[in-house]
Order: C-alpha cells, then sequence, then structure tokens
C-alpha cells in the first residue's frame, strides 16, 4: 500500500483556480505535477517567463527535429525503417511506403499503431480489406499479419506498443461517447477486393520477433479467411471524427485528449478547437515541468500556434527534467487574446520512461530550438 504525500497550501499570492484568474504581480504560471497530468501538483506564479533562459549546456535539452529532411528513400518493408525515438515500450518511426508490398509482415513484438500524415492506400490483414486515407489511425493488433497497395505515395508515422495492447482511455464523468463514439470506430471488411487477392500463390511473411525478422514461406496467400467473429480486430479512426473536450473557462491538459493508451505511455490527438474566451482563462498551453514523461510531438497539419517556426512533418521532443510551454508570440497572442481558434492537428507522444533517438535524428536536428525561448524582455511579454 503507498499513498502520496498530499497537504495542499497556500503560500504567498497565488490565484484559487489553476491555469486561471492570476495574482496581477505575476501573468506566468507553472504546474509542478506527478504522473502527468494525473497526480499530486503545484502551481507557481512568476515574474519572468519559466522558459526565459539565456544559456543551455548539456544533453538535455528541448530538441526539433525536421523528418522531412531525412533520406526519404522508400523502403519496400516497414521493418527496414530506421528508429527515430525508442524505449523498451514504445518505438517511434516514419515509413515512406510508394509500392505495393508483395510480402506479408507480421509484428509478434507489439501492436502497431500507423498514423497516415500523407497519402492513402489499400490495406489487406487478416481481418479483411480497408481504405486508409491521409489523417487515418490504424491500430493492428500484435501478430496480425498485412500489407498495403499505395494508391498514391504514402508517408506513415509508426508507433509500437512493444509487448503490449492499445487500449482506449478511461472516459471518466463525460462518458464513453465522448471524444469519439465507439460506433465510430471501423474494421476491415471481408469484400469484393479482399476475396479478389485469395492467391494458389507462395507467399511470404516477414514476421519481426525481438526486432529481428524471420520469413515464413506459404504455398498460398495466407490472407484467405473467408469471415471472423469476436471483440479483437484492426480498427480505423480518422482524426477528424475527434471531437475534443472543451471549456471556455479552463485550459484542459494534454491528458483530456487522450486516443489511445499503453503501456507506459499514451497517445494524444490535437485538432482544431475554439480557444478559451472566459477573461480570466489562460488562451494557451501552460508551463509545465517534464519531471516524469517525455514528450514528443508530430505536426501533422495545421498552423502551429504554440510554436514559432514549426511545419509539418517536424517533431518537437521534450525529454523529461526542465520546464516548457508555449514561445514567446504564442503566450502573447493568448494575452491578448487575438486568436479565437486552433487550426492545427498534431500527434503526442508522451512516455513513462525516457526515449532515446536514433542515429537518424542527428543529421535533422535544428540545434538552436534551445534558444527559441527567447523574448527581448520577457517582464513585458
Amino acid at each position: 500500500m503507498r499513498k502520496w504525500i498530499s497537504f495542499p497550501k497556500q503560500v504567498g499570492v497565488a490565484s484559487k483556480q489553476a491555469h486561471a484568474d492570476f495574482p496581477e504581480q505575476a501573468i506566468y504560471e507553472r504546474e509542478v505535477g506527478r504522473s502527468g497530468f494525473f497526480g499530486p501538483a503545484t502551481h507557481f506564479h512568476h515574474r519572468h517567463a519559466p522558459t526565459g533562459w539565456s544559456e543551455w549546456e548539456g544533453d538535455l535539452r528541448p530538441r526539433n527535429f525536421d523528418f522531412n529532411k531525412l533520406d526519404n528513400v522508400a523502403t519496400e518493408s516497414p521493418w527496414q525503417v530506421p528508429m527515430l525515438l525508442h524505449n523498451a515500450q514504445c518505438k517511434f518511426r516514419i515509413w515512406h511506403c510508394n509500392k505495393n508490398m508483395d510480402f506479408l509482415v507480421r509484428n509478434s513484438d507489439g501492436d502497431e499503431l500507423l498514423f497516415i500524415h500523407e497519402g492513402r492506400g489499400e490495406l489487406f490483414c487478416d481481418y479483411g480489406h480497408i481504405t486508409l486515407e491521409k489523417g487515418d489511425y490504424f491500430a493492428i493488433p500484435r501478430a496480425t499479419s498485412w500489407r498495403i497497395e499505395p494508391l498514391e505515395p504514402m508517408q506513415i508515422v509508426m508507433i509500437e506498443a512493444t509487448n503490449s495492447a492499445y487500449q482506449l482511455p478511461e472516459k471518466g464523468l463525460v462518458g464513453n461517447h465522448a471524444i469519439f463514439d465507439p460506433a465510430c470506430l471501423d474494421t476491415p471488411d471481408i469484400n469484393d477486393a479482399f476475396k479478389a487477392q485469395y492467391s494458389e500463390d507462395s507467399w511470404q511473411v516477414q514476421v519481426k520477433r525481438h526486432g529481428k525478422v524471420s520469413v515464413i514461406t506459404y504455398p498460398f496467400n495466407p490472407l484467405d479467411a473467408i469471415g471472423w467473429h469476436g471483440d479483437l480486430a484492426p480498427v480505423r479512426i480518422n482524426w477528424r471524427d475527434i471531437r475534443p473536450l472543451m471549456s471556455h473557462r479552463y485550459h484542459l491538459p494534454p491528458s483530456a485528449h487522450t486516443t489511445f493508451v499503453a503501456d507506459g505511455f499514451v497517445v494524444c490527438t490535437f485538432v482544431p478547437r475554439p480557444i478559451e474566451s472566459d477573461p480570466g482563462a489562460l488562451k494557451v498551453p501552460f508551463y509545465h515541468n517534464n519531471d516524469d514523461y517525455d514528450e514528443v510531438l508530430f505536426y501533422h497539419e495545421g498552423d502551429f500556434f504554440s510554436r514559432d517556426n514549426i511545419d509539418k512533418g517536424m517533431v518537437t521532443f521534450h525529454p523529461a527534467g526542465f520546464t516548457h510551454g508555449p514561445h514567446p508570440k504564442a503566450f502573447q497572442a493568448g494575452l491578448e487574446f487575438r486568436k479565437k481558434f486552433t487550426d492545427e492537428v498534431a500527434v503526442m507522444l508522451d512516455t513513462r520512461n525516457a526515449l532515446e533517438m536514433g542515429e537518424a535524428c542527428a543529421g535533422v536536428e535544428n540545434p538552436d530550438y534551445v534558444y527559441s525561448w527567447k523574448a527581448k524582455d520577457d517582464n513585458k511579454a
């Protein structure tokens, strides 16, 4: 048995409500919390921006990668794609898929989550056929055999839940139909397109286990199911089906936008929404400490309000160990309520254990990103 040490107190000048009605002496709030946004927390009010550093030394730092600059030579198999960010529970890769797969792949290390960043294609798997469009998530259960036939060149974000499974978040007070109704989840179908690929020709399955690939050869196409029943299957949801939780009086934490959960990490989706309108409410992401989680944001499309000089296809990586939050221009725009609506779409990966960077990251990192929070005078922001 264990319990957090908890004794809520107020010291000095502070607001009663987090993320709202700040004291006149300070316009900067910083949240220090444990277990992401689910554990005990304290909110500090500061005279200066908590990200207003002037120098930074060492390996721990905010990082920005332009994965558009990767060597974009497409690979035949997703198992050939270099690792970008990874730990024992999670693998993050970006796959350029330009040609039909004439073989199958199977991940026996864990569930696979595909996010279609660009393009569209036909996916065939043990469960049938489904067409994947730009903006789709497709969660594939562990040990499912599958292949893709692109209808146009595809860029696919792949997030592996190593030795784990993807599940939906608990929705608590808002009920099971909030954020997206489970009825929005699509599954593959045993349709004419699937039946047309039945074959007595030789087919191979590339099976990944412990990070190594073995090849199983069949004298027929093993995608030959004539039907199935049960409650285990791949599922698709498009970001356009997500209806985000909102509050006009309170800036909700990123955890309110959780789409999938797995052991040791969550995947969240930020989609367009109105900005908080209450005069006293914070209107930008609040400054907060990365104390227990590493945070990765993949920028899919739109105007990324809280970040300067970020384009689609880029990734920011904020490892645990320092305070981060909006860039100065976004903070100022929030104070003046110049922007009434966000039109960004981004995929966030929050991991409980530290992520390591793959070799491919070094050549596409912006080393000046750590200083992108500098303002001329943060006390006048």
